[in-house]
């Protein structure tokens, strides 16, 4: 039998959250039923996905964003109530890693999504090391910044904002999931002639324009959608425990 603890330290032992400073805490967040059979993966640990591991017979939900977020309110009202509920009516064990999920060098967000879009990662950059710096693993250039951005609007089935840098060839890319704009000016120090994130704030298409290197932002969940699910079934294989993946959709 796995037990709640054989899954946790599981997931500890690959991930290895104690690495990393968050905005969160990482691991058990809410604890359910001692026994897992079932483990449900998603991005967000929204009530839909809660709701859906439920219909799923789940004894365990292993998500990037979880509940609990330093610096927010406390207070157990509203869609905390709801969701919290929920997981305590029915026993689900809920697990959430956020950096040391986002840093994994094989299944991690950056890594998977770098398989996604065929890019191979050649160093890290940024603060913590969670920026991935490469290009292409077939060895060639995109054309120009367009041509990169249709690859990856295609790659990930949404629309991407494109702020252009210098003309040309790209063949130097770094990328970093999520809400990583900030990492922009780390990822120009480093060389890259383009970067991709999730989202885009205002100042990062000034930087754009002004150092030459050209800014994709290309979707909060679009980006962080894959690594929940390689690190779930890579656990769940471990421990012979069943894995499903729910993608609850979101145009972020």
């Amino acid at each position: 039998m796995t037990t709640r603890q054989d899954l946790l330290q599981a997931c500890d032992d690959l991930l290895q959250p104690e690495r990393f400073k968050d905005y969160g805490p990482n691991g058990l967040q809410v604890e359910g039923c001692e026994p897992v059979r079932r483990l449900v993966s998603g991005v967000t640990a929204s009530r839909a996905l809660i709701e859906a591991a439920v219909a799923q017979q789940a004894d365990a939900i292993f998500v990037h964003h979880g509940l609990f977020w330093r610096g927010q309110d406390g207070r157990v009202t509203g869609w905390m109530k709801q969701r919290l509920a929920l997981l305590l009516a029915h026993d689900i064990n809920l697990l959430a890693y956020h950096l040391p999920l986002d840093a994994h060098p094989e299944l991690g967000n950056n890594a998977q999504l770098g398989r996604q879009l065929g890019l191979q990662a050649t160093a890290r950059f940024g603060e913590q090391d969670l920026g991935f710096l490469g290009g292409r693993s077939d060895g060639a250039a995109f054309a120009d910044s367009e041509a990169l951005a249709q690859h990856v609007g295609g790659a990930l089935g949404r629309p991407v904002t494109c702020v252009p840098g210098a003309r040309g060839p790209v063949r130097r890319i770094a990328w970093c999931t999520g809400g990583a704009q900030s990492y922009f000016e780390a990822a120009i120090a480093a060389g890259a002639e383009a970067f991709l994130t999730g989202e885009i704030s205002e100042p990062q298409a000034h930087y754009a324009r002004e150092c030459g290197v050209s800014f994709l932002a290309c979707g909060h969940h679009a980006t962080e959608r894959y690594g929940a699910p390689a690190v779930a079934a890579h656990v769940a294989r471990q421990l012979g425990i069943e894995h499903v993946f729910v993608d609850i959709e979101n145009p972020a």
